[in-house]
């Protein structure tokens, strides 16, 4: 059982990292602030949340520890970077930073409208 467990958890680890890298791809590549937030918010909190989660089973299965910081670090990260994200690209938007050329759809546009009125 501790062979499959510690195979598990590293790769938990590394699905972590791979999604954090992909982040950071997005990041460098992506074209506009908005897509480039929803790289970093979205997939950049998937990949910390995993490897912390990975850590947080390694210390609970073979160090025989419930880690509280491990736990609140999670339970931190899983709420503040969704909203922080959101709030940067709504900044972004309410600021005028035009949306990417090829966009589509605008629905903010219609909320600010709305809002005005």
């Amino acid at each position: 059982m501790s062979g499959i467990g510690e195979i598990i958890i590293g790769l938990i680890v590394l699905a972590g990292a791979l999604i954090s890298a992909i982040s950071a791809f997005g990041l460098v590549r992506l074209p506009d602030v908005y897509l480039r937030s929803h790289a970093a918010t979205k997939s950049a909190t998937l990949g910390v949340l995993f490897i912390l989660a990975g850590a947080f089973l390694y210390f609970a299965f073979y160090l025989d520890h419930i880690s509280a910081k491990l736990l609140l670090g999670i339970v931190f990260v899983f709420i503040t970077a969704p909203v922080a994200g959101h709030l940067n690209g709504r900044a972004a938007y309410i600021s005028g930073v035009p949306l990417w050329e090829r966009s589509v759809q605008d629905d903010w546009a219609v909320v600010l409208k709305k809002n005005k009125d």
